[in-house]
């Protein structure tokens, strides 16, 4: 089999790795992606309806406290808009019952973009030549090779279906993913093998919906579509809506754990039931409906992430470690940034990091 050799890979084609491809491209350095599923964006994920681009993965920026993520996107030229919270909100008690309470403003003002998160993405790309993505591409096996790595693309069971050898390897990838299911050799050692197992993958045991509409029938009855929930199926409910204009949304995540949804037809079913008992009957038909769980998705979630998080951890490298194997391998992902784990802020820092 032929060892394709490049000065630097990065394994993940998230928001971190096309960040870090983004910024080897202005450098005019050799590098190639590899991204396991057959699309790029990882948790950004912003499925089209009616041109407008429903956000199933990360859905707010706050500019006032995320300066790169807001730099990069008035570099982009790329437009947001304020979220939507004006009006009275919802609650309902563990007994079910639902009650009207003040709204929820957040502090900080949450943004969306214009086209969904994924535009960030398709923008960026824009400036990386193609024949450096590789799509279909799930890295399987490292292999420290004196002052080089060895990187195994395929099943884990299964011969290579593709070799590279480069002289530095980013991982854009969650430590705990990548403690999961990648090979290494020599081992790692076990201390940074446990940290990054350790290291809850953000979103990985999440679900999350989007109902579409074409009347913003909710703001109407003085409603900002913010609601919470003690009794589910859906925890945290949002206005998903586009700007100024249809269609209008609801958007929001699943309350129960993951084990518990098994059967997606029958929590739509539950979902929509939910939805009208807050804002009417007319919730219950949206034009279009989203859904999307995380923790089915092989390529974001491991079985350590099936229980849900309550709230969100305090990232940093693992075991203090930006790099191992004497700064041949740098860890980018955003759980791996010591500043807005988690978030679009920290996936760009972490990139930044193991780019310089």
């Amino acid at each position: 089999m032929t060892i394709e050799t490049v000065d630097t890979l990065i394994i993940g084609g998230g928001l971190s790795g096309i960040y870090a491809a983004y910024l080897l491209t202005r450098k005019a350095e050799s590098f190639i992606l590899l991204e396991a599923r057959k699309r790029l964006g990882g948790r950004i994920l912003s499925p089209e309806e009616q041109g407008f681009f429903t956000d199933l993965g990360p859905s707010w920026y706050w500019p006032a406290i995320h300066p790169k993520t807001a730099r990069l996107i008035s570099y982009l030229k790329l437009d947001g808009y304020r979220q939507f919270e004006e009006g009275f909100g919802r609650f309902q008690s563990v007994s079910g019952a639902v009650e009207t309470v003040s709204g929820y403003a957040n502090e900080p003002q949450s943004w969306r973009l214009e086209g969904g998160m994924f535009v960030l993405i398709e923008r960026l790309c824009r400036t990386i030549p193609r024949k450096r993505l590789r799509l279909n591409h799930p890295v399987c096996g490292i292999e420290k090779s004196g002052n080089e790595v060895l990187v195994n693309v395929g099943a884990l069971e299964q011969e290579p279906q593709a070799r590279f050898k480069a002289r530095k390897v980013i991982l854009a990838l969650p430590p705990r993913l990548i403690a999961s299911t990648i090979l290494f050799t020599p081992d790692l050692a076990p201390d940074l093998t446990q940290a990054m197992l350790k290291i809850g993958t953000w979103m990985a045991g999440q679900a999350k919906f989007y109902a579409l509409y074409d009347e913003p029938f909710w703001r109407r009855a003085g409603l900002s579509g913010q609601a919470f929930s003690q009794r589910g199926p859906l925890g945290e409910i949002h206005d998903g809506s586009n700007n100024k204009k249809a269609p209008y949304g609801l958007t929001g995540f699943i309350g129960i754990p993951a084990v518990q949804r098994r059967d997606e037809e029958l929590l739509t079913k539950a979902i929509l039931e939910q939805l009208a008992l807050f804002y009417g009957e007319p919730a219950a038909r949206p034009t279009a409906f989203f859904y999307k769980d995380w923790a089915r998705e092989k390529f974001t979630a491991t079985r350590l992430d099936q229980p849900p998080m309550y709230s969100h951890p305090l990232y940093a490298p693992p075991a203090g470690q930006t790099s191992f194997w004497n700064k041949l391998i740098h860890f980018a992902g955003t759980e791996t940034a010591p500043q807005h784990g988690g978030y679009l802020e920290g996936a760009l820092t972490a990139a930044a990091r193991a780019v310089q």
